[in-house]
């Protein structure tokens, strides 16, 4: 795959005009975009100089305040809102990268909560979130209402090779040893899961978008297509 030198300002104005020229692909008056990636910050030295997050969250955040200055009604999301209850997700232990793989997040709820309600017919109604991992119980958030026309941006890890109808996907890459060098060392067991995404899901060529972030100074991109 070919990337080319982009600038994170550019990324984010490129993406934001291309969603909001599209239509969904099913025939749903709501558009369904993901930015799939690990949850790797910078490390506090590289911050310090000014480099920007290049996690998925902190292009999500971007992403949806560009459509809105587009004028596109945005709920931005994230798969830690939807975590399994502890007795779950930790069945195996706290540091388990195959249930962290398999059993942290809870699919079945964001199927349910997220995109049935964005399904054509749908009510739009959709749930920010569903489970508070510190307190171990509900968040009892209220649901949010998102107008025909909106668009949802959902982000998160492991978010590919789930059948959830996403009309676009982007995919932030990272090597390996990037991975590595920027997860927190209490984080570092979530390792293995991320290899086992990469031989089973294949996310650089099942994303639509592939966005390079080793160095997150200088990422760069596959392009729209």
């Amino acid at each position: 795959m070919r990337l080319e030198a982009i600038t994170w300002e550019r990324l984010t104005d490129a993406l934001a005009d291309h969603i909001a020229a599209m239509t969904a692909t099913d025939g749903s008056p709501w558009l369904r975009i993901a930015v799939d990636g690990a949850p790797a910050p910078l490390l506090p030295a590289a911050r310090e100089q000014g480099a920007p997050l290049s996690s998925p969250g902190e292009l999500a955040g971007r992403l949806a305040e560009a459509l809105r200055i587009r004028g596109r009604a945005v709920h931005k999301a994230g798969t830690f809102g939807f975590l399994r209850p502890a007795s779950l997700r930790l069945e195996y232990g706290r540091e388990d990268p195959e249930a962290f793989y398999d059993e942290w997040f809870d699919r079945r709820a964001l199927w349910r909560e997220v995109f049935q309600p964005l399904d054509p017919g749908g009510t739009g109604r959709v749930l920010p979130d569903l489970w508070d991992p510190v307190a171990d119980r509900a968040t009892r958030s209220g649901y949010v209402e998102l107008p025909p026309g909106g668009v949802l941006v959902l982000h998160g890890p492991l978010l590919l090779g789930h059948w959830f109808p996403f009309d676009l996907t982007v995919h932030l890459k990272l090597s390996p040893a990037a991975l590595a060098r920027r997860t927190p060392p209490d984080r570092r067991w979530t390792l293995p899961a991320f290899a086992r995404y990469e031989d089973e899901t294949r996310p650089e060529e099942a994303a639509d978008v592939v966005v390079r972030a080793d160095d997150p100074r200088r990422p760069a991109w596959s392009g729209l297509g």
